[in-house]
């Protein structure tokens, strides 16, 4: 009975508790059923911060390979360009001197020049400089600038073709070749080249394959947010032009911008139209490249830059007149229709396309108008005339106008000259001292020769801080030694200068001792400064022209002619002071103004042996 009970009570006690925990079991599912949503909804919300992370994270990895692809392209465009340049060397400058007779030459100078250097601000920038160096007239520029725009549409073309073929193949032996030619220092300038044809082609495979992982026509955001803008509004046009041009004038390569312009058009999210207004704003851009080049340069080179830009913003202003139409015959000539979507393959044809027929025709119209718009740029940049003594600029070099080093050797040359030309107008203000009687005038005069002074020690200074740049780059033997030659030119002149100051303080002496040279001592000194300015003549002769034109042996006979007329005054003057015709004092100055022409017609010669390389 007992037995019984125990049981019986056990299994009461045992239900009992599984009462309660069905009871416990109940009420903890319908807590979780209350917090099934909130829960749910965490994991959402967790699951979509991941996805989001994940995301960006893509995008920074993808914005990171896209900005290495568009310094790796402008790396590449310049390395080619800047080998090129140094392949051709001098003769670049005789292309460009010799092939731009006439306007129709000059322009196709200037396309010829971008298309092989592959850089339209490069050929703008080097044409600048020869402006600047009397090399090329301001007409002559501004034909080859405009035949630079035409060539420069090669590289959209270029980069239209990497977005549609795969450059892989032609990337890898062209590395592999160049770095053979580089090895061998004989053609490394070749081997510069073919590795910035790669750089460039495997930027553009980099630009493309960023493109496709960007997967940019399937983010709702980015496609909105160029789907809002208003393609048949002009404000929208002029605001995208306003864009490029801004983006342009920063990163300074009208290349890149285009690369990002064709790489938003192919992948369909970027409409045709505002890709055409980027690219009319890149020509506007482009130009900010020589202008700021020019900045510190003469007047004829910032008109050459000022052409430049007046010639773009003329063929923006007279498309923007006719943007639709003229942008719709581009769009047919390709075969695309900007109603019809699913052609983005299309797109950076027709972008190139439009740069092409954009600059030909913009060239067509202008090439004409030449002498006018070198009138206009004439008025807007006048020629400012300043007094002598207070004009000191060097006229042909500058360093923003640096392009290559053998380039910029011939720049050199001609400041050298312009240096050889004002010691000899100094020489020309002691000669007027010598015959000066106000005292004012004198006194005047005495300030200009010793400003000129002042100025031949700077030009040296400037002219060798110059060629030192230079030498710091790639040179041939043949620039290697024109720059030390330059180095002893300028400081042989600048010891002219110091002889004309010289002379100019004895002169200075004599007047405050208030004696005066009898007109025999003032003969004998005429006579020998009219020799000592006959040697400057040749001196400036020889180096203003081809030394093969000119014999070393003009300068040699008139430095002789004035050691034999030195040994004659210096006799003649010990006779006139011993026989008492003037005092010692008097014959004193007299010698050091004819020592001081002997030490000038030494300098002379050293100059003219130095252009000849001996």
């Amino acid at each position: 009975m007992k037995i019984v009970t125990f049981q019986l009570r056990n299994h009461f006690v045992t239900r009992s508790v599984l009462s309660r925990c069905r009871v416990a079991v109940i009420l903890q599912r319908k807590r979780f059923r209350r917090q099934e949503p909130e829960v749910q909804t965490n994991v959402k919300r967790l699951s979509f911060i991941e996805k989001n992370m994940e995301t960006n994270q893509d995008y920074l990895m993808i914005s990171l390979r896209l900005l290495g692809a568009l310094g790796l392209l402008i790396y590449g465009m310049k390395m080619m360009s800047d080998a090129l340049q140094k392949m051709a060397g001098a003769g670049l400058r005789h292309v460009l001197a010799r092939m731009t007779t006439n306007r129709l030459t000059g322009m196709l100078t200037g396309t010829f020049v971008t298309c092989a250097v592959q850089s339209s601000s490069a050929t703008t920038v080097m044409t600048v400089s020869f402006v600047s160096a009397g090399l090329l007239t301001l007409s002559q520029a501004i034909s080859v600038i405009m035949g630079a725009n035409i060539g420069t549409t090669l590289t959209a073309w270029i980069m239209s073709l990497g977005y549609s073929v795969d450059l892989t193949n032609v990337v890898f032996p062209a590395f592999f070749v160049g770095m053979i030619l580089i090895y061998k220092k004989r053609h490394r300038f070749v081997g510069d080249f073919l590795f910035g044809i790669a750089f460039m082609f495997l930027s553009l495979v980099m630009l493309s394959a960023a493109g496709r992982d960007m997967d940019l026509e399937h983010n709702e955001a980015v496609v909105s947010f160029f789907a809002s803008f208003d393609t048949g509004s002009y404000w929208t046009i002029l605001a995208f032009l306003g864009i490029g041009t801004l983006i342009t004038c920063i990163v300074q390569s009208s290349a890149a911008v285009m690369a990002i312009t064709i790489l938003l058009c192919s992948t369909g999210v970027l409409p045709i139209y505002l890709g055409i207004a980027l690219v009319m704003g890149e020509n506007i851009g482009t130009t900010a490249t020589a202008n700021l080049a020019a900045l510190g340069a003469n007047t004829q080179a910032r008109r050459a830059a000022l052409a430049h830009l007046l010639f773009n913003v003329f063929g923006v202003i007279w498309v923007l007149c006719v943007f639709y139409p003229f942008a719709d015959i581009v769009c047919k000539m390709v075969g695309y229709d900007p109603a019809v979507g699913g052609q983005a393959t299309k797109l950076p044809v027709v972008l190139a396309m439009f740069h092409t027929c954009f600059n030909v025709t913009n060239t067509a119209i202008l090439i004409g108008l030449i002498p006018q718009m070198e009138r206009i740029v004439c008025r807007i940049l006048p020629e400012k005339k300043q007094a002598e003594d207070e004009d000191f600029r060097l006229q042909y070099i500058s360093a923003n106008l640096i392009e290559t080093p053998e380039i910029a050797v011939l720049q050199a040359q001609k400041e050298t000259a312009q240096f050889g030309q004002r010691v000899q107008r100094m020489f020309q203000m002691v000669r007027e001292l010598l015959d000066e009687k106000d005292e004012a005038r004198f006194d005047k005069c005495f300030s200009q020769i010793a400003n000129q002074e002042d100025f031949t020690d700077r030009m040296e200074i400037e002219i060798a801080h110059y060629l030192e740049q230079v030498s710091m780059g790639h040179l041939s033997d043949e620039t290697k030694t024109k720059v030390r030659q330059m180095m002893r030119q300028i400081s042989e002149l600048e010891s002219i200068g110091d002889a004309c100051y010289n002379m100019a303080r004895t002169l200075r002496r004599r007047q405050e001792s208030r004696q005066a040279f009898t007109e025999t001592q003032l003969g004998q000194l005429r006579a020998m400064m009219v020799l000592c300015d006959e040697a400057l003549t040749q001196m400036n002769i020889v180096m203003s022209g081809r030394r093969e034109e000119h014999s070393i042996r003009d300068s040699f006979r008139i430095e002789n002619d004035i050691n034999q007329m030195r040994q004659r005054l210096k006799s003649g003057n010990i006779r006139a002071v011993n026989d008492r015709e003037y005092d010692y004092a008097l014959g004193t100055l007299f010698t050091d103004l004819v020592n001081e022409c002997e030490k000038l017609g030494d300098y002379i010669v050293n100059v003219v042996q130095a252009r000849f390389g001996k």
